[in-house]
């Protein structure tokens, strides 16, 4: 059949949408069919306004723990949109949608589907439990075309209305079996189209519902319980969902002796090698057992076990957690590594002292350092030293700045040490991290190099050693004098001597010669033992020029590549710590 029709195999006519849509609101049907129309009039009419007002619906309650799973679900997709595409988090995105809409419905219901292969007897089970034939069964296949719902109790309405099911497609077990199975209030029955049926539409509606409802039973039968289809793209990949499932082997009155415990058994297996927890020994997990729903062996069992299933009131929230849980372990790959990651201390120092390679910190500090002895020379030297030095230094560079470079070979080979720098850091902050935002880093990093090489080189010109002399130590000025003073004495001495020859004062050589070898040696003395006192104070000179360089080259750095990159993994660390409460675990724990 490609569509339920209007009458069953009874011979009894359906219901009407008009009659459908107060089912939810009046009194069980006597017949658990269609109310007889009486002179044109709807019998359940007059019964609807016989009967007791509706209660009012209690929404469902999620428990604190999945509520803040679900919390950082949404925190998660919200901090993840601008690195992660739309594929990737758009089943966790869905399941957020879900979670929600069911929220707003009652917690009072739970809505479990019947699935299974063609001739598996679904359609059979679901009229068993309902106690009245409200799904058509029959040899033509596919019989069941679309979704049919059954209720139990009263305001299942908004949740039968999410699954897409037409007022005419909805149904209520007879008075008598309602009131038989008192237990079974707040169930919702769903017998769904064959997943393996031939009509596409009828698969895709089994999809749909399945990602809907509560929980599910799987009905099947021992010629498909190990089909290949149902496995690989249902049970398999519905693992997680093992506590909201049941699996039932059908047609149990087909095999003879103990066949029937050896199919159950190999039954199990299989669901074991699908990674579905078995619910044994009172453990949670999927209930396995057989039955006959023509004979109805084994039938009241599994009403038993839907009755507890249902007072438990938990299958709605359980379902959610299985969903968050598989949406967890599908965005494991762009959420968790199993490595410690970040950008430790010593890789942002490698950083900055590559930097300040290649801006020329060292051969900065080098040339301030020499910069300084040539001015304790100039100002500790003989007049004569100073006059000749001063002559060869005149066609140098001013040494009170730092040259910036000049040559195109410098600049290409500063401007490869800059982007060899970056990549060398990036690769460093990458180091374990998911794809995303490996590549998030990189970004980061390669914009922040954008106009680096240049920016170093200003850097390099203001950050320099600034115009004039370097400072000079207390004890320059006594060293001056005391050069004067050797200078004088050579003056002194030359005149005497002078005087002498020409006869103004009398021959006395001893004085003036010695006046002038006094000059003559202390000057220099004087001028190198400047020159060892200055050596500490040049070098201390070179060393903070150096420093300074090498901190306005870091700074530099940092504000233009590390900061980013550093915001990039503090970013990642806060998707990681939301991720850590979606899987309901420490993400430390696990990598």
């Amino acid at each position: 059949m490609t569509a339920v029709t209007d009458q069953d195999h009874t011979g009894q006519p359906d219901r009407d949408a008009e009659g459908s849509s107060r089912t939810d609101t009046a009194t069980p049907w006597d017949d658990g069919l269609i109310a007889r129309r009486v002179n044109g009039e709807e019998q359940s009419t007059a019964t609807a306004a016989r009967g007791p007002a509706p209660q009012p619906v209690t929404p469902l309650a999620y428990d604190p723990a999945l509520r803040s799973r679900l919390d950082a679900l949404r925190e998660l997709i919200g901090l993840s949109r601008t690195r992660l595409d739309n594929r990737t988090l758009a089943q966790a995105g869905r399941i957020l949608d879900e979670a929600t809409a069911r929220r707003r419905l009652s917690g009072q219901h739970t809505v479990v589907a019947i699935a299974g292969a063609t001739g598996s007897g679904k359609s059979q089970l679901f009229n068993a439990l309902a106690g009245v034939p409200i799904s058509e069964t029959g040899v033509r296949r596919p019989t069941t075309a679309a979704p049919i719902a059954c209720s139990w109790s009263d305001g299942a309405a908004p949740l039968i209305e999410r699954l897409g099911i037409p007022p005419r497609l909805r149904r209520r077990p007879l008075q008598a079996t309602a009131d038989a199975d008192e237990r079974l209030r707040g169930l919702v029955l769903v017998d769904l189209p064959d997943h393996d049926s031939a009509a596409v539409q009828h698969r895709e509606q089994v999809d749909r519902v399945l990602g809907l409802v509560d929980a599910v039973i799987w009905v099947v039968d021992p010629e498909k319980y190990a089909d290949a289809m149902l496995h690989e793209r249902y049970l398999r990949p519905m693992a997680a969902h093992a506590e909201v499932m049941f699996v039932v082997l059908n047609q149990t009155d087909r095999l003879p002796g103990e066949a029937a415990d050896q199919v159950l058994d190999d039954l199990r297996r299989l669901l074991d090698e699908d990674g579905i927890v078995l619910g044994e020994y009172g453990e949670p997990g999927t209930t396995v057992q057989g039955l006959s729903a023509l004979t109805g062996d084994g039938v009241g069992e599994l009403r038993e076990s839907l009755a507890r299933f249902v007072a438990e009131r938990g299958a709605p929230s359980r379902r959610i957690s299985a969903d968050v849980d598989i949406a967890a372990a599908r965005l494991w790959p762009v959420y968790a590594t199993r490595r410690r990651t970040g950008l430790s201390e010593e890789a942002r120092e490698e950083f900055s002292d590559r930097l300040a390679d290649a801006v020329g910190a060292t051969a900065a500090g080098e040339a301030a350092e020499r910069a300084w002895l040539r001015n304790a020379n100039r100002a500790c030297g003989t007049p004569w030293l100073r006059l000749w030095r001063w002559c060869q230094e005149r066609s140098e560079p001013s040494t009170g700045r730092v040259a910036p470079r000049g040559q195109p070979d410098e600049e290409a080979t500063a401007r490869q040490r800059v982007e060899q720098a970056v990549r060398t850091v990036a690769d460093r902050a990458c180091a374990g991290l998911p794809a995303p935002w490996a590549q998030a880093v990189r970004e980061a990093a390669v914009r922040g190099s954008q106009g680096l090489p240049e920016a170093l080189d200003e850097l390099a010109v203001r950050a320099g050693l600034p115009p004039g002399r370097p400072p000079r130590p207390g004890w320059w000025p006594v060293a001056v004098l005391a050069q004067v003073s050797m200078t004088v004495l050579q003056f002194l001495g030359g005149l005497w001597l002078v005087a002498q020859i020409a006869g103004l004062m009398a021959p006395n050589l001893g004085v003036p010669v010695l006046l002038m070898a006094i000059g003559i040696v202390g000057g220099p003395l004087i001028e190198w033992s400047c020159r060892m006192a200055a050596r500490g104070p040049a070098r201390r000179y070179g060393l903070e020029a150096e420093r300074r360089l090498r901190e306005a080259a870091a700074g530099c750095g940092r504000a233009r590549v590390l900061d980013p990159v550093a915001a990039e993994l503090l970013r990642y660390r806060e998707v990681r710590e939301q991720y850590g409460r979606v899987a309901g675990v420490g993400v430390a724990g696990r990598g």
